[in-house]
């Protein structure tokens, strides 16, 4: 005869991901944003060969790192939400730090700050204008 709590043993589990200052759960309040690395310094700092890093970057622009994503998680004790770099260990007990800026530029999906880099400096500037003045917006050289 099963137990009951062997039927229900395919239901998912709450990830075990706590807050740092409060020890208290943090429930997700984002998507995860996937990492990816571009150079081969930043696959050595994950454990990889400098010589497998650049084979690998070389072969490929960017390269999935695997078990790593940033994540903005809400405290119920802080009454904020955080965003944190989040690492998955092999035996399923994760790693939270708070995410620093240069990790955003490592990530998949998100806008950059600083617009994008194949925009010219004149359609930048024409974008910010409030408001259109069609041809009065130009200067004729005569």
């Amino acid at each position: 005869m099963q137990k009951r709590c062997d039927r229900n043993r395919k239901r998912s589990k709450r990830r075990a991901i706590f807050c740092p200052i409060h020890s208290c759960y943090i429930d997700s309040v984002s998507q995860k944003y996937n990492m990816f690395a571009d150079q081969a310094g930043q696959l050595q700092q994950r454990g990889m060969s400098r010589r497998n890093a650049l084979m690998l970057v070389a072969s490929q622009t960017t390269v999935a790192i695997q078990g790593e994503w940033l994540e903005a998680f809400w405290c119920e004790d802080c009454q904020k939400t955080i965003w944190y770099h989040v690492r998955k260990r092999d035996d399923g007990t994760y790693d939270i730090s708070v995410a620093p800026q240069e990790l955003w530029q490592q990530v998949s999906g998100v806008i950059d700050c600083l617009g994008n880099p194949s925009v010219g400096e004149f359609t930048r500037k024409s974008a910010r204008q409030f408001g259109y003045e069609g041809l009065r917006g130009f200067q004729f050289v005569s």
